[in-house]
């Protein structure tokens, strides 16, 4: 290390006074400057030795790029295919969330139009048990009417009976086995209705037919299309009591009763009426066949 010299410079005329005097460096402070100072120039110079030597080689790089090829492009035709099948996969995924969506709503719909319709019966249903209660009650008073009413009288000697019907009903007269035919199907006015029925106390329509003339010892077939062609036809205008009423087509009828004279007839009619005695106003029959 090269050996540095300080210089001594003379005090000036004013060191004597303290405020004028500049803060002496300790030999320590001085000493380790020279040092720092000594090893920075030391360093640049081992710098400057080396950058020159380096100086005489350049360097020379070389950067290698990648080279496309078959499993590469394969591999990228590979990702552009996945890419591809998840797009597909998205949309087949928004297309099933779109349909569940549009189920759901009509399911939806679909739940408050059956609670529509259940509240509509549940009041149809309710209706139709009102007005069974009131065809009841009213079946049971007219059946009450006729019971104290119906005033049935036989002549042994002229075979005949005369059958007297009040509230509302005209008188009707029949006499000989129409008669019989006549007070038979009327002493049932009241009767339950049963589908099959042949009495003594429920009855269908042909059942009370075919039993009222086996009363006078006519054997009529047991349903209303054969009771329809049982005898023979005559016009409605010139009915006459004990005569067979259908209603449908001659050897097709549905339904059957019997007339009593004065414009009335008798019948079981259905479940919710049973056996009545009824105008004819009240259900027009199609014909009518005469037996006696």
């Amino acid at each position: 290390m090269e050996e540095l010299l300080i210089p001594v410079v003379p005090m000036s005329h004013t060191a004597h006074i303290r405020s004028h005097r500049k803060p002496r460096r300790s030999a320590s402070t001085l000493a380790m400057r020279a040092g720092v100072a000594g090893g920075v120039l030391s360093t640049l110079a081992v710098a400057g030795a080396s950058g020159s030597a380096n100086a005489a080689e350049p360097v020379t790089q070389t950067l290698e790029l990648p080279t496309l090829t078959a499993d590469l492009a394969a591999q990228v035709a590979q990702s552009a295919d996945a890419t591809q099948q998840a797009a597909a996969n998205y949309e087949l995924r928004a297309e099933r969330d779109a349909a569940a969506a549009a189920a759901a709503k009509e399911a939806k719909a679909d739940l408050a139009e059956a609670k529509k319709k259940a509240a509509a019966a549940k009041r149809k249903a309710a209706e139709e048990a009102r007005q069974e209660a009131a065809e009841r009650a009213s079946r049971a008073a007219e059946r009450a009417t006729l019971s104290a009413s119906v005033d049935t009288g036989s002549s042994s000697s002229s075979s005949s009976s005369s059958v007297e019907v009040s509230a509302g009903v005209s008188t009707s007269t029949a006499t000989g086995s129409a008669a019989a035919v006549v007070s038979f199907v009327q002493s049932q006015v009241g009767d339950a209705y049963v589908s099959g029925g042949t009495g003594p106390n429920s009855w269908d329509c042909s059942g009370l037919v075919q039993a009222a003339f086996k009363q006078v010892g006519v054997d009529l077939p047991r349903v209303s299309q054969d009771q329809s062609v049982a005898g023979t036809q005559v016009s409605l205008s010139n009915l006459q009591p004990g005569d067979i009423l259908y209603w449908g087509g001659a050897g097709s009828a549905y339904h059957v009763g019997v007339y009593v004279g004065d414009g009335m007839f008798v019948g079981a009619q259905n479940p919710s009426t049973g056996v009545v005695l009824k105008p004819l106003s009240y259900d027009p029959p199609s014909g009518a066949v005469r037996v006696l």
